[in-house]
C-alpha cells in the first residue's frame, strides 16, 4: 500500500490553486487545502521579496495545520513603474482589492505618466516547508508587455493585460498553454522535479 504525502497548498485563491494542483498530479501526494482546515487566519506578508513572502506562508500554514506546506507568492512588475505594483500586486488597489480594482489601478498609473505599453514582467517564488522544516525554494519568471487594452477572458490577475506575443495576451492561452510559459508554471516544474527525487529518497 503506498502512503501518499499529505501537502497543503497555501493559497485561498482558487484559481492559483488549480494551477498548483494539477501540477502535482504525477506525484505521490494528497493534496490538502486550507478549507479543509476551517476558518484559517491570514499570514502576515510583510517580507520585502516574494521568496520572503512565500516563506512567511509556508510556515505559517505548517504550523497551523501541522503538514507540509507548499506557498506561492507572485506578481507582476511593470517596467515604466519602477517594478511596481511587484509584492503588492495583489492589493494594487488596497487591502480589499480585486481583479478589477487592481487592473483599473494599474491603466491609471500608466495613464498619470502618459504610457501606452511598458516592457514587464511576471515573477513566482514558491517555498515547500515539510512537517520536520525541511525547506525547497524555487522561482519563475515570464517576461511580456503591459498595454492598456484588454483581451481574454481566462486567467485571472493581470492577464488581460499582459501579453506574451504581439497579438495574445495570458488570458487568451489555455491552462496547458499557460502553463508551459508562465512565471508559476516555470516554477511549479521545478518544485516538482525537487519533490519526486526528495519522496523518492
Amino acid at each position: 500500500m503506498i502512503i501518499l504525502k499529505k501537502i497543503v497548498i497555501a493559497t485561498k485563491n482558487e484559481s492559483k490553486l488549480i494551477e498548483m494542483k494539477n501540477a502535482f498530479e504525477k506525484l505521490p501526494v494528497e493534496i490538502l487545502y486550507l478549507k479543509d482546515f476551517g476558518d484559517t487566519a491570514d499570514a502576515i506578508e510583510n517580507g520585502k521579496t516574494f521568496l520572503e513572502n512565500a516563506r512567511i506562508k509556508a510556515e505559517f500554514f505548517r504550523k497551523q495545520t501541522n503538514c507540509a506546506c507548499l506557498a506561492d507568492d507572485s506578481g507582476l512588475e511593470v517596467d515604466a513603474l519602477n517594478g511596481y505594483p511587484g509584492i503588492f500586486s495583489a492589493r494594487f488597489a488596497g487591502f480589499h482589492a480585486d481583479d478589477g480594482t487592481n487592473n483599473k489601478k494599474l491603466i491609471e498609473e500608466l495613464e498619470k505618466i502618459n504610457v501606452e505599453e511598458s516592457k514587464a514582467d511576471y515573477r513566482c517564488a514558491l517555498v515547500f516547508i515539510d512537517e520536520d522544516g525541511t525547506v525547497f525554494e524555487t522561482e519563475g519568471v515570464c517576461y511580456g508587455t503591459i498595454k492598456k487594452i484588454p483581451r481574454g477572458q481566462g486567467g485571472f490577475g493581470y492577464d488581460p493585460y499582459f501579453y506574451v506575443e504581439e497579438n495574445k495576451t495570458m488570458a487568451e492561452l489555455s491552462l496547458e498553454d499557460k502553463n508551459k510559459i508562465s512565471h508559476r508554471g516555470e516554477a511549479l516544474r521545478k518544485m516538482v522535479t525537487i519533490l519526486k527525487k526528495y519522496f523518492s529518497e
